[in-house]
């Protein structure tokens, strides 16, 4: 068996499931991963023999794929702002849009020194991460969240590409971080859970099955919980010109940025991500 013929062999099984570009998209994913080889290697390389216990390897990940499992969690890793993060069915799987957080923070600090950043439901800590790596150094981020289980995945990834991010058990809605006095933070960032239980129907199931249901929804008679409790957080956390960066259901743009008042904020805006969706809700603290 080849290179190419093991991928095309995936792709032919997963288009009983899935669409045959993102079979062909999910087979090139899962071959490069067993061989240790970039896109552009696996193309150069199509005709090399896989060896026999690669070969071996294949067929219970198949399986996983074929159960609806997401690939990041199959493989155990997910591509985010040039890192290979470690993810479980304990964190969700990082998406573009949040990458696209990052960079909207990192360009509008990108001359800011020094700054003092809290990322809020952290998960695998792609945020809290990224932005460590991105901002100006030095920065401080501490990053939180209520599952033990999500802060041990972020403590791997931090090892591994930002040592220095600090990380906390914390249930938000209850408790505030202990290290962190009054207007203390220049930053506050998170994406906290935003998808109404009514939504749950038009969700894909690969999501429904894997990712932690406890970071994605949030009751239909409150929806925006979270984001109430952060205008709260930031109101004392945030030092006078600090800023406040939240993901956000695009169904709930006005409705979200309602709740940073300009007796608190100014500069309140919703923002679009790469697509025209209503995505990000942005305000400055007074």
């Amino acid at each position: 068996m080849t290179t190419q013929q093991l991928t095309a062999d995936l792709a032919n099984a997963l288009q009983d499931i899935y669409p045959t570009p993102e079979a062909q998209a999910l087979a090139a994913l899962v071959a490069e991963h067993l061989l240790g080889l970039t896109p552009l290697q696996r193309r150069m390389q199509a005709t090399a023999p896989v060896p026999a216990d690669v070969q071996a390897r294949l067929p219970p990940l198949q399986a996983r794929l074929l159960a609806h499992e997401p690939v990041q969690y199959v493989l155990g890793t997910a591509h985010f702002a040039g890192m290979e993060l470690a993810v479980t069915p304990a964190t969700l799987i990082p998406r573009p849009e949040t990458e696209e957080l990052v960079q909207l923070i990192a360009r509008a600090y990108a001359q800011r020194p020094g700054l003092r950043l809290l990322d809020v439901g952290t998960g695998s800590g792609c945020l809290a991460i990224a932005l460590a790596r991105a901002l100006p150094a030095p920065a401080q981020v501490l990053a939180v969240d209520i599952s033990a289980a999500a802060l041990a995945v972020a403590a791997r990834n931090a090892a591994e590409y930002a040592p220095l991010v600090e990380l906390e058990q914390l249930d938000i809605l209850q408790h505030s971080p202990v290290a962190l006095p009054p207007a203390s933070l220049d930053i506050l960032v998170s994406n906290p859970p935003y998808v109404r239980e009514a939504e749950r129907a038009a969700m894909r199931p690969n999501v429904l099955a894997w990712e932690p249901a406890t970071a994605l929804f949030v009751p239909d008679n409150d929806p925006l919980l979270f984001y109430r409790r952060l205008a709260e957080l930031g109101a004392v956390l945030l030092r006078p010109g600090g800023s406040i960066w939240l993901e956000i259901n695009e169904g709930l743009g006005a409705e979200t940025a309602s709740l940073f008042g300009p007796a608190v904020y100014e500069d309140v805006a919703v923002l679009p991500d790469f697509l025209g969706r209503t995505r990000f809700v942005r305000a400055w603290r007074c």
